[in-house]
């Protein structure tokens, strides 16, 4: 139970932390604009990778399958995607967009993949 906990309180730190920084209004990096614009948006796919691993590492404490883990991450990590560009709408100087939603699920997608190969790299090596 408390490693549940831990894993969910992860999620719930991470998901916060996602929400903090759309908060700011005008959130800019100081670099010049193509390079702050690439920063951002690696930000985006980063933030929502680790949402995933956190969201996988959470649901995997409960009975299911594999399947459903991954399913279920990837629907919670993307509906939080589309509720933070929602919420970045009542934010001055902040724009909500869904081409952002599709990079934050580029994101979602890497930590899927990430996961399925290394887990497919631990069941090989118990094989050896």
């Amino acid at each position: 139970m408390q490693e549940k906990i831990k894993k969910w309180g992860l999620v719930f730190l991470w998901a916060g932390l996602i929400f903090f920084l759309s908060h700011q209004p005008g959130l800019k990096s100081g670099l010049p604009n193509e390079w702050d614009f690439v920063l951002r948006k690696l930000a985006h796919i980063s933030e929502y990778f680790v949402l995933t691993l956190f969201l996988i590492n959470a649901l995997k404490e409960h009975c299911l399958s594999k399947k459903k883990i991954i399913i279920l991450a990837v629907l919670l990590a993307f509906a939080y995607a589309c509720s933070d560009e929602y919420h970045q709408t009542f934010i001055n100087a902040r724009e909500g967009a869904a081409r952002d939603v599709l990079i934050d699920s580029g994101g979602i997608l890497l930590a899927v993949y990430f996961k399925n190969f290394s887990l497919g790299r631990k069941k090989k090596k118990m094989v050896e």
